[in-house]
């Protein structure tokens, strides 16, 4: 009886762990954390600061947990595929992990195909910061998908293990955003 209530136990902490109420992110509407890192594109170097990026639009933050792994490579994928979509509405995406530089500037040109940048957060403080950590791995970065407006503010979040559906799900926010004040798509959001 001892054992099985145990491993009942056991099981429900595990389920309330990776439920997605458990898988706390920043909230919609919350003042989305300023910050400045280094980046690369196209396997060059830059200084990313998100505060320079919201001046042009909207932006889609979004983590992932290492450079090369085939869930990371395959969203990367799809960002790349979309990112011209993006910047028709005006938004800007950038990638978030732990990785070091170097990789990344890989990473940007072979799986980001040069058409996003991704941003060294090798401290984690952007990662912390957006509540993006993997809990039994500190340091390294959940997949979790923002969407900053350009008034600073947290649009839309979206976490799931499964790259499939953050460029989708993201996608349909900035369309949101860029929809004129008094379109059906704008009142839908409300």
């Amino acid at each position: 009886m001892l054992r099985s209530t145990f491993v009942s136990f056991a099981a429900a902490a595990t389920m309330a762990a990776v439920s997605p109420a458990a898988l706390a992110a920043l909230e919609v509407g919350a003042k989305a954390p300023d910050f400045t890192t280094e980046a690369a594109l196209a396997g060059k170097p830059f200084r990313f600061a998100l505060a320079d990026a919201l001046k042009r639009g909207p932006v889609v933050l979004f983590f992932f947990p290492k450079a090369f792994t085939s869930g990371c490579t395959v969203e990367a994928h799809q960002f790349a595929e979309a990112t011209p979509q993006f910047e028709k509405l005006g938004a800007t995406v950038i990638g978030v992990s732990n990785d070091d530089l170097p990789t990344l500037q890989r990473f940007s040109s072979e799986a980001c195909r040069d058409k996003f940048a991704v941003a060294s957060d090798a401290d984690s403080r952007v990662i912390r910061a957006y509540d993006a950590k993997i809990a039994f791995m500190p340091g390294m970065a959940k997949r979790v998908s923002y969407v900053i407006g350009r008034d600073g503010r947290v649009a839309y979040v979206y976490e799931s293990l499964d790259p499939d559906l953050h460029v989708t799900n993201t996608m349909k926010a900035v369309e949101r955003l860029a929809a004129p004040a008094g379109s059906a798509a704008a009142a839908a959001q409300r």
